[in-house]
């Protein structure tokens, strides 16, 4: 057995996964054998607020929190990235009493539809195709692969049925095809279930991370920690006395943008400066929340409109909690684990260069590549001699160059200059300067590589190399922290693994919905309710055969930058769907043009803002005069959340402007569901204020 998770942990990981998915399809089977399109999609809307709470959580929560956002907290942006998690804290109490009331009136099975409701089929055609396209395209394929990575880490040399458990491509197939089994099976309501157990486990396995990790912190020497301090006046002494809380404040806190115990950034942050806290922060926060149907679906399925109420309520208490079981532990895999990271980042810079520099690879000394005498770098040194094989067989005209930080060379002086002289001799340029400092070397290789994109003749593929890995802070925690043999890594990898189920599952569910109501429904006509099931299970089978194969093609160092496109695909038409819902749920009387507009604004816009002047024919529209370049340029440098900010402010303005030109006479009247019970929950709402309330305190504490 692989010495990195013991047999008692497999054990746990097998049982544990075997039964959630035996208990979903248990309790979401029906007396006659048969489901309708609303049992199917909406679990026949009876989800009590429990299930709704954990079933939002658990759809929310996979790898892109564990990898991602511990990540970005244990480098430079710390406790900031929890904005993601505690505003959506505030965001979902508005979604359950501002929007879920009009949704649940109006008996509807996705959000498209209700777009059509409110303005056309325009609407709705637009918004299920982008839809599917998110959903499909782009992250339930890195939800895949990305859970695969996690898990196989642990997993590396074990075998199960022959199956090579420690490879990604077997990792991301049974992912997809445990995710479908009880989706196929049991629809919305078996995905519920099984997010009730899941995401329990999932909040008791952070606990449990969390816990040890502080613990850890106590017990590690004062003078190794006091390298990653963040501040110059913390001493080894200091640490020495202090417990793992106070060591934790006392190496992190810090004036900004150094400390990162602060929810404010500087407003040249590239990720989350404080700008984006006033506006641009909630509008993906809405869109995911209020609009997204992987997400909505869940509170579309709820018994009655107090029920979700309190359920999404529920899940907004969670929301509070999940940056200390996520973004704290990722501040303290960098504080403990820093050398880890360092490891993980040599993988990761090898594999690059291998797969598009293979001569500048064999010449990089034995330190900065993987170690040959690990065997848990086998798998990492096949695929590095993969790459190395086809990137010596392809023939193309693209230069590859390569970044790098000061800190990166800083550290690796020697390499650093070995990487620059290579950019030197592949752009044709003159070497650097053999005076230039180590602590200038990142700016100058910046500079050369920069004058060279100014000639459009060369096709260049730039490439960041990296000192640390940033994204293996989390599964670097588990791999030190959870020793295996006693079942505790069993069962923490096996809440991680149900976490990336579930968005998977949620994702799948959500998709064949909306291809079944919006696109298939919409053309077929008249249909019994067993032919939309049917066709809905047999979407969930293409889109996961479509995700599944595309997830392990993400391992190639060309799609390093997966989640960065997931938000940027988002700014995309976020701005403009959340206006035009603004608009149709609080506006009664703007017209059904602003679906149209508004929806194509968005994207429009938002494209201009962040290629400006490399669109092709950008300076021949008419305006384009000096100064509006200057403010042009200025945009595109923006964070993608400030751009997001503009795209919606400029799509609010139209619609207004349309509205007061062109009003409705009479305000569309929606379709009303007679059985949903509308009754709103005053506790809910008296909970929703004391969750705002505790937003606010935690903010003022980490401000």
């Amino acid at each position: 057995m692989n010495p990195s998770i013991g047999t008692f942990d497999v054990v746990v990981f097998l049982l544990f996964v075997i039964s959630v998915i035996a208990i979903g399809l248990w309790k979401s089977r029906d007396e006659d054998n048969e489901k309708d399109a609303q049992d199917y999609f909406l679990a026949g809307r009876g989800l009590t607020w429990w299930l709704v709470g954990f079933s939002l959580i658990a759809a929310n929560i996979s790898t892109e929190q564990f990898v991602g956002m511990s990540g970005k907290a244990a480098d430079w942006l710390g406790m900031a990235i929890a904005s993601y998690e505690w505003m959506a804290a505030v965001t979902l109490v508005v979604v359950a009493f501002v929007f879920l009331p009009k949704f649940l009136k109006s008996g509807i099975y996705t959000i498209p539809e209700f777009l059509e409701y409110r303005y056309n089929t325009f609407a709705r055609s637009v918004m299920a195709v982008a839809t599917l396209i998110i959903l499909v395209g782009v992250p339930t394929a890195s939800v895949i692969f990305s859970g695969a990575k996690v898990i196989t880490v642990f997993f590396q040399g074990s075998t199960f049925l022959g199956l090579d458990l420690g490879n990604i491509t077997v990792g991301c197939w049974i992912i997809g095809v445990l995710a479908a089994v009880y989706v196929f099976a049991g629809g919305l309501k078996a995905c519920a279930w099984a997010d009730l157990i899941q995401g329990a486990a999932l909040v008791l396995g952070g606990v449990i991370v969390a816990y040890l990790a502080f613990q850890a912190l106590g017990n590690a020497e004062p003078e190794e920690l006091i390298l990653t301090k963040r501040n110059d006046t913390v001493t080894v002494e200091q640490l020495a006395e202090a417990s793992s809380v106070e060591r934790f404040f006392a190496l992190n806190e810090g004036p900004v943008p150094e400390g990162k115990l602060h929810m404010k950034r500087p407003i040249d942050d590239k990720e989350i400066p404080w700008s984006a806290l006033l506006l641009g922060l909630w509008i993906p926060n809405f869109f995911y929340w209020g609009l997204n149907q992987y997400i909505t679906q869940r509170t579309l399925g709820s018994r009655s409109l107090a029920e979700g109420q309190k359920g999404i309520v529920f899940a907004a208490f969670l929301k509070l909690v999940i940056p200390f079981v996520v973004v704290i532990p990722g501040i303290l895999a960098f504080n403990l684990y820093g050398s880890d990271l360092n490891d993980a980042a040599i993988t990761k810079n090898a594999k690059t260069l291998a797969a598009y520099a293979p001569e500048l690879y064999d010449s990089l000394p034995a330190h900065m590549k993987p170690d040959p005498e690990n065997k848990r770098n086998a798998n990492d040194l096949k695929a590095i001699e993969t790459r190395l094989e086809n990137a010596r067989e392809r023939k193309t005209d693209e230069i590859s160059v390569f970044g790098f930080s000061d800190v990166f060379a800083g550290d690796h002086p020697e390499e650093a200059r070995l990487i620059a002289d290579f950019n030197a001799a592949a752009l044709g340029a003159d070497a650097l300067a053999a005076e230039i400092q180590a602590g200038e070397l990142s700016a100058a290789n910046k500079e050369m590589v920069e004058a060279a994109k100014q000639d459009k003749s060369k096709a260049l593929n730039v490439k960041e190399l990296s000192l640390r890995d940033y994204d293996a802070a989390f599964p670097v925690l588990l791999k030190n922290l959870l020793k295996p043999g006693a079942g505790v890594l069993g069962f923490v990898l096996a809440a991680i693994f149900g976490a990336v189920v579930s968005s998977l599952a949620s994702m799948l569910n959500s998709a064949s919905t909306i291809a079944t109501m919006d696109i298939y429904r919409k053309f077929r006509g008249e249909t019994t309710a067993s032919e939309l099931v049917s066709v809905g299970r047999v979407f969930v089978v293409l889109f996961v055969l479509i995700a599944m194969l595309i997830a392990p093609m993400l391992d190639d160092p060309a799609f390093d930058g997966i989640f960065t496109f997931i938000q940027e695909f988002q700014g995309f038409i976020s701005p403009g769907v959340l206006g035009i819902f603004l608009f149709g749920l609080l506006i009664p009387w703007a017209p059904r043009m602003c679906g149209t507009v508004g929806l194509v604004m968005s994207p429009v816009l938002y494209g201009l803002f962040k290629f400006g002047k490399d669109i092709p024919g950008a300076n021949l529209i008419p305006g384009i005069t000096e100064p509006v370049k200057v403010g042009w340029k200025a945009v595109v440098d923006w964070s993608f959340l400030d751009r997001m900010s503009l795209t919606f402010i400029l799509v609010l303005a139209v619609l207004t402007v349309i509205t007061i030109v062109k009003p409705l006479r009479k305000p569309v009247e929606l379709p009303v569901n007679e059985s949903m019970d509308v009754t709103s929950s005053k506790g809910a709402l008296t909970a929703g204020y004391i969750c705002i309330g505790l937003t606010a305190v935690l903010y003022y504490v980490f401000w």
